[in-house]
C-alpha cells in the first residue's frame, strides 16, 4: 500500500515539473529554500518558545504551563490540538493537514530539578536557589519543532502538497518515562517518519544504534513501626531492607559487565529516628546495551530486592516508571537530513556570544574554545562502554527516526547541572534554536516531495534496523504513566516559578 501511495505522488510531482503549469509547483531545491527562508522568517518566534519555555522551568509530568501555551501557539496556526494523550495530562498531538505522508516533530520539553539558573551570567545565580530549571537546555526543542512544522506547513498550503504534520512532545523525557506509554497506546500508529531534535553545542546527525537502554523502577519495602529505643526488637525496619539491597547491589557491581550503568536515590526512608520505619522506598536506574542484558539486570535487581526483603522480614512491592531500548536511527534520512546541515551551516556568532562562551568555560575550567564554528560530518553511531538513555529510543524500533543536535549551548558545559542553563535563553540558543528549525523544515520537505525517501527509510527500517530485534516493552503490561512524579516539588516551587514567567511583550 506504502509504495502504491507513493509512486501516485511521485507521477504528480514528475508532470508537475514538465507541465506548462511547472512555475506554479517549484522543485525540490527551490522549496527547500522557500522553507528554509520561512523558518528564518519566524525568528521571534523562536526566541519567544525559548525563552517562554525556560521562564516556565517545569518538571517532568507536570509541564503544565507549557503545554497550555506550545498547543496555544499550534492552535493559533491551524493545527488540531488533542489532549492527555496517552493517559499523560501534559501530552499532547498537534495535527495539520491530511493524507501522506505522515511526518512527526518531536523533541524535548522537560526541565531538572535543582539546575535553577540566570541566563546569560557566566557564574552561579539560581533564579530559585535549589529550584528547577533548564539544567539540558530542553526549552530549546520545541522552538525548533514548532517553528519548523509552520514553515513547512505554510509552504504546503501555497503549494497544494499532500502530507500530515503532527506535533508531538517528549514529555517527562529527564524521567525516561513517557515514550513506551506512547507507542503502547498506539500513538505512532499510521506515521511515516519521525523528525527528532535534542540540544547540543554543535549541528549533527547520524545513523545506527546509539545510548543505553534502560529500566526505571523503585522498591518500595514494608515492614512494622516500633519505637526505636523503647522496642526496637517489635520492628522491621524497612529502611534497614533498603540499606541491605543497596549493598548487596554494589557488592556484585564488581561483578557486571564494564558497559552496565545503575544508580540509585532513597525515595522515602522513614519519618524521624525514634520511629523504626515501616515503609521505604528505593529508586534504580538499570542501564545496559542490548534488550536482552537490560533485562536480565533488571532481573538481577529484582531478585536482591527479594533477598533484602527475606534479611529483615520485610515484604517488597516494585513500580516499574519508565523504561527505554538503546536508540536506533535510520542512514536514509540521517543521510538526507546532513545535506540540509550542510546547506544551512551554523549560525553566525556575536562578539558577545562567544564572550559568554569563554567566560562560562573559565568558569567551568574548561578550554576556552568559545563557540563551534562548523557542522559536523555525518557518522555512524557507535554505543562504546554505555552512557545516556533517552526514550526516543522507543519511537525509533517502531518507525523510521532520525535526530537533529542543533547548536544552543555552549562547550564543555557539564550535563544536568546549572552551567548547562548559562546559554539557553540567550541568542545562543535563539540562533541555534532557529537554525535547527531550518534544517528539520528541509528535511521534511524532502519527505513530503520525495516518496521514495520514505520508501528507502521503511526499507531500510526492516531489513537492516529491526532485522535481528523486534521491540518489546519493558514496562509491564497495564501500568499506567506515572504522572504523580515530581507533583509535590512543583507544587512548591510553581508560586516563585510564576513571578518569573516570560512576557514577550515587556
Amino acid at each position: 500500500m506504502r509504495s502504491n501511495r507513493f509512486l501516485i505522488v511521485a507521477v504528480i510531482l514528475l508532470a508537475a515539473v514538465t507541465s506548462p503549469l511547472a512555475a506554479q509547483h517549484p522543485q525540490l531545491d527551490e522549496l527547500r529554500e522557500e522553507v528554509r527562508q520561512e523558518a528564518m522568517s519566524l525568528e521571534k518566534l523562536s526566541q519567544e518558545i525559548v525563552d517562554m519555555v525556560f521562564s516556565h522551568g517545569e518538571l517532568g509530568f507536570q509541564e503544565q504551563w507549557t503545554a497550555a501555551y506550545l498547543t496555544g501557539v499550534l492552535a493559533q496556526e491551524g493545527f488540531d490540538i488533542q489532549l492527555g494523550v496517552a493517559g499523560m495530562p501534559t501530552g499532547y498531538i498537534a495535527t495539520w493537514g491530511n493524507g501522506e505522508p505522515v511526518i512527526g516533530f518531536m523533541g524535548d520539553i522537560d526541565g531538572l530539578p535543582e539546575t535553577s539558573q540566570r541566563p546569560g551570567v557566566a557564574y552561579h545565580d539560581p533564579l530559585i536557589p535549589g529550584g528547577p530549571g533548564h539544567g539540558e537546555g530542553h526549552n530549546t526543542a520545541p522552538a525548533v519543532d514548532i517553528t519548523a512544522a509552520i514553515a513547512v506547513k505554510r509552504v504546503m498550503e501555497r503549494h497544494g502538497l499532500a502530507g500530515t504534520l503532527k506535533v508531538i512532545p517528549g514529555v517527562a523525557e529527564e524521567l525516561v518515562a513517557s515514550r513506551t506509554y506512547m507507542v503502547n497506546a498506539g500513538v505512532f500508529e499510521g506515521m511515516d517518519v519521525m523528525l527528532s531534535t535534542h540540544v547540543s553545542n554543535g549541528m549533527s546527525t547520524g545513523w545506527g544504534i546509539t545510548g543505553s537502554g534502560l529500566v526505571s523502577t523503585r522498591f518500595t519495602f514494608h515492614g512494622r513501626s516500633a519505637h526505636g529505643a523503647g522496642s526496637p526488637w517489635a520492628g522491621r525496619s524497612a529502611l534497614d531492607a533498603v540499606e541491605l539491597m543497596n549493598v548487596g547491589w554494589n557488592f556484585r557491581r564488581e561483578h557486571l559487565r564494564l558497559q552496565q550503568r545503575s544508580h540509585y536515590i532513597v525515595a522515602h526512608g522513614g519519618n524521624q529516628p525514634n520511629v523504626v520505619p515501616s515503609e521505604a522506598t528505593v529508586w534504580y536506574y538499570f542501564r545496559e546495551l542490548e534488550y536482552p542484558r537490560i533485562k536480565e539486570l533488571h532481573e538481577l535487581g529484582r531478585t536482591i530486592a527479594e533477598a533484602a526483603a527475606m534479611m529483615t522480614s520485610t515484604t517488597v512491592e516494585e513500580r516499574v516508571l519508565g523504561s527505554a531500548w538503546p536508540s536506533t536511527m535510520s542512514k536514509p534520512l540521517a543521510e538526507r537530513m546532513q545535506a540540509n546541515i550542510d546547506r544551512v551551516g551554523m549560525p553566525e556568532w556575536s562578539e558577545d556570544d562567544i564572550t559568554l562562551a569563554k567566560a562560562a568555560q573559565r568558569l567551568m575550567g574548561v578550554e576556552e574554545r568559545g563557540l563551534r564554528t562548523e557542522a559536523d560530518t555525518l557518522r555512524e553511531f557507535s554505543q562504546g562502554m554505555g552512557g545516556g538513555s533517552d526514550d526516543i529510543a522507543e519511537v525509533s524500533w517502531n518507525l523510521p527516526t532520525v535526530r537533529l543536535r542543533y547548536p544552543a549551548n555552549i562547550p564543555g558545559m557539564t550535563g544536568h547541572h546549572w552551567s548547562s542553563a548559562i546559554a539557553v535563553a540567550t541568542p545562543i540558543a535563539h540562533k541555534g534554536s532557529n537554525a535547527g528549525a531550518q534544517v528539520i523544515a528541509m528535511t521534511a520537505i524532502d519527505i513530503v516531495t520525495d516518496p521514495q525517501l520514505v520508501e528507502e527509510a521503511w526499507r531500510y527500517h526492516r531489513e537492516v534496523q529491526t532485522k535481528d530485534y523486534q521491540w518489546v516493552s519493558l514496562i509491564p503490561e497495564g501500568t499506567e504513566p506515572p504522572t504523580f512524579l515530581n507533583a509535590e516539588k512543583m507544587s512548591q516551587y510553581r508560586p516563585q516559578l510564576e513571578k518569573l514567567i516570560y512576557n514577550p511583550t515587556r
